[in-house]
């Protein structure tokens, strides 16, 4: 897995900026986007209006939320998400 840090441009609400996430972090919310069938850019756009604090690591959360969802009920500790046991 790739943890090398990627830096993109984006643009939210017409304001570009830029995000910066490991590989593995863009190659998922690449697939979340596509999945949902939007945009890369419509998805950080959905993810900063919900945020608190740093996009960066609000796009990562809400990538951990994603894949927990994903892998099912009693796949992962809700406190953690780690698979049970760990």
């Amino acid at each position: 897995m790739d943890s090398a840090i990627r830096k993109r441009s984006v643009t939210i609400a017409g304001h570009p900026t830029s995000v910066s996430l490991e590989a593995a972090f863009w190659d998922a919310l690449k697939d979340i986007a596509a999945a949902r069938g939007v945009s890369i850019n419509a998805l950080i756009e959905a993810i900063d209006e919900g945020r608190g604090g740093n996009l960066s690591s609000a796009i990562r959360v809400f990538i951990l939320a994603e894949v927990i969802k994903t892998a099912g009920p009693g796949a992962a500790s809700p406190s953690t998400g780690l698979p049970k046991g760990e």
